[in-house]
């Protein structure tokens, strides 16, 4: 190999956003190295801008128009007088297009040659290439001919369920599992349209799916000397969507054969590629009911970065964006393999703004606040681009912060993850914090049973914290009253000493009944609530109990003086749905957070006309709040049940939606590109004729 001139490294521009670029701005600053932020119009007052040396504007909102523009970044380095650029993961770090136009313009790409991007960059092309190495491959079809009825074919030859995979993907992008026959052209077209919105690139692969399987990865650094080491291995089978959720290292539950057999395939794969900087070999294995590994196959390279590397950092002791910066610069690899020692164990878990009670459907909104638990150098770190008052937004990723703890052993890890996350304060839009504290205190967790599968089996367990209390019910119509339906603009002047209907804004007047009824729905059940007022009083579970709205000093708080106690909640009403707003104007859609609950529920109109009922079905609104990608279908199209009309995209990801019955489409209220807030009415569905 010819060895690379050591160049001088004094400025980096760091071509991404967020936590990734707060944590290389850390490592820059210990170094001694100006840093140089980039910025679309939705991160101005970012935390990576304000912590930067320099910033720099680089356009709008959408990736394309900004993280992913190459010249401009690279525009942007050269303005700045940087010498390396360094991408993160995800946007352009897995590009070699990207690292070859930095080469180009004399900058130093702060990452592998474009030549091992390329070759593993594209799952198909890895997969042959470790073909020729010797290494176990799981069965699958990686050529060339993309056309729907080969890969049709091939999907049978390989036997149901498959996946579908983006070969250029990434981050549990385009993937789909295809369990029958007849879901694949369906699947295969989402797949396809997502990896090329996220990748830029439509090429799939298909290979069989295992239903039980752990995914081990291993950390590998390479540098222009020759040296090839690996930082041991990882566990990353807690997934939700194909995407992790749960990170811990060492993998637990692996011989001490299996870990080196792991660690030196995956240092010849490095190898065979003449790999430079950091890297990930990632690896799918049988997964037995007791937790332990028996087959293992290569699955796919990550040419970056990955996000749970500060797992491998705190059970090592080392920097990988240090030793990153060090083999771009042309240094050796700062320890030989020999050299490199680990100690304790260390978790990840990856806090996000979704939630899990709608199949984690991604969530935007203001943090209205955020309050972590005390940083413990070497036990207790938090990796976030987010502080209160930042708005999380639905042109990037959902993660708002990862958290990362090590202790003494597995167990010491777990309680320590448990113990941070207990005192993490994160309000604002919904989150995963109890269900990541929830997954963490199941027994296959603890007992390290893990399989990518673990999730959905134990979904009961995992997402049966939001259930509707009578407490709950009661908020519910506190917010109402307050803020939502039944007020006016103006605050209600109701306190605890006063329930006149004339005070409380509800729009309650003398000609009509005293009582009106709230009817609330969740996904699954629908629950009237009597709310009488005067005196103002509301019943649940066939009790008549008088209720207090007390004053709060902030908008999204309610606090009730019912049933001999105070109750409190944040709420939040979601989104405007055309057509399904109360008198006020407000939403229909209520998320109600309470230090056990964590609830949404849509707030119906209960004198709406039928045919507003049948136009509220949640299929013809929007999931959560996005863009509009595509319109399937122009209007008056005849559709049936089923049929795809608008898709979504948010936080790199897609959602269908789809008509709820047979009908003509009479009206598409927004365009290919418009933003839509979540529960907005995207379609209106005519009958058919003749009926």
């Amino acid at each position: 190999m010819t060895l690379k001139q050591p160049v001088s490294i004094t400025k980096i521009l760091i071509a991404n956003r967020g936590e990734i670029a707060c944590r290389i701005i850390r490592t820059c600053q210990k170094m001694g190295i100006r840093t140089v932020a980039v910025y679309s119009a939705a991160d101005q007052r970012a935390l990576h801008v304000v912590h930067a040396d320099e910033a720099i504007d680089i356009g709008a909102s959408e990736p394309k128009a900004s993280y992913l523009n190459q010249q401009t970044l690279i525009a942007a380095a050269a303005k700045s007088g940087a010498q390396a650029i360094h991408p993160g993961y995800g946007f352009l770090s897995e590009n070699p297009e990207f690292a070859s136009a930095c080469e180009s313009a004399g900058i130093v790409f702060i990452g592998p040659s474009a030549r091992a991007i390329e070759s593993m960059g594209s799952k198909s092309a890895a997969k042959e290439i470790m073909l020729k190495a010797g290494v176990p491959l799981l069965p699958g079809y990686n050529g060339q001919d993309q056309s729907e009825d080969t890969l049709r074919r091939e999907a049978e030859a390989i036997g149901y369920p498959v996946l579908i995979k983006a070969s250029a993907g990434g981050g549990g992008r385009g993937i789909r599992i295809v369990r029958e026959a007849q879901e694949f052209s369906q699947a295969l077209a989402s797949c396809k349209r997502e990896s090329l919105a996220s990748f830029g690139n439509d090429h799939v692969l298909i290979e069989r799916y295992l239903p039980m399987a752990r995914h081990i990865e291993v950390q590998v650094f390479g540098d222009h000397h020759g040296n090839t080491v690996h930082l041991f291995e990882r566990d990353c089978s807690m997934q939700r969507r194909h995407q992790k959720v749960i990170e811990e290292a060492p993998a637990p539950l692996l011989s001490e054969e299996q870990r080196q057999s792991l660690g030196q395939t995956a240092v010849r794969a490095a190898q065979a590629i003449g790999y430079t900087g950091a890297g990930t070999v990632e690896f799918i294995a049988h997964a037995q009911a007791d937790g332990s590994v028996s087959d293992s196959y290569f699955m796919e390279m990550n040419t970056r970065l990955q996000v749970e590397h500060p797992v491998t950092e705190m059970i090592t002791g080392l920097d990988l964006v240090e030793w990153q910066i060090r083999v771009a610069r042309g240094e050796r690899l700062p320890l030989a393999q020999n050299e490199i020692t680990q100690r304790g164990h260390a978790i990840e878990v990856r806090i996000c703004a979704e939630d899990p009670e709608r199949e984690f459907m991604p969530a935007t909104g203001k943090i209205t606040e955020f309050a972590v638990a005390a940083h413990e150098p070497g036990r207790v770190r938090y990796d976030s681009g987010l502080q209160q008052g930042d708005e999380v937004s639905a042109y990037y990723d959902s993660m708002v912060a990862k958290l990362i703890c090590w202790g003494e052993d597995r167990a010491t890890a777990i309680a320590q993850t448990r113990s941070a996350l207990a005192t993490t304060r994160l309000r604002g839009p919904s989150t995963n914090l109890r269900f990541l504290s929830r997954l963490l205190g199941l027994s296959a967790f603890a007992d390290a049973r893990l399989f990518t599968g673990l999730i959905e089996a134990e979904k009961a367990a995992l997402t049966g914290f939001s259930s509707v209390s009578d407490e709950i019910l009661v908020l519910a119509v506190a917010a109402c009253l307050r803020s939502g339906p039944w007020a006016n603009a103006a605050q209600p002047a109701s306190t605890e000493t006063s329930a006149d209907p004339w005070a409380l804004a509800s729009g309650w007047r003398q000609v009509a009944p005293a009582q009106r009824t709230a009817v609330f729905q969740s996904q699954e059940d629908r629950w009237s609530v009597p709310v009488q007022f005067s005196p103002l009083a509301v019943a649940v579970s066939g009790s008549l109990l008088p209720i207090a709205l007390l004053p709060q000093d902030e908008p999204d708080q309610i606090a009730v003086r019912w049933n001999q106690r105070v109750i409190r909640a944040r709420t939040s009403w979601l989104g405007v749905s055309t057509g399904l707003t109360g008198p006020s104007g407000a939403a229909n859609r209520l998320r109600i957070s309470t230090d056990h609950h964590d609830v949404v529920l849509d707030w119906i109109d209960p004198y709406a006309a039928e045919e507003d009922e049948a136009s509220r079905d949640g299929s013809l609104a929007s999931p959560m709040p996005g863009q509009v990608s595509r319109i399937a279908l122009p209007t008056g199209s005849t559709v049936k049940k089923g049929d795809t009309l608008v898709v979504i995209s948010a936080m790199k990801m897609e959602f269908l939606v789809a008509a709820p019955r047979d009908g003509t489409i009479a009206e598409i209220l927004y365009k290919e590109g418009d933003l839509v807030t979540e529960g907005a009415v995207l379609v209106t569905l005519e009958a058919p004729a003749g009926h």
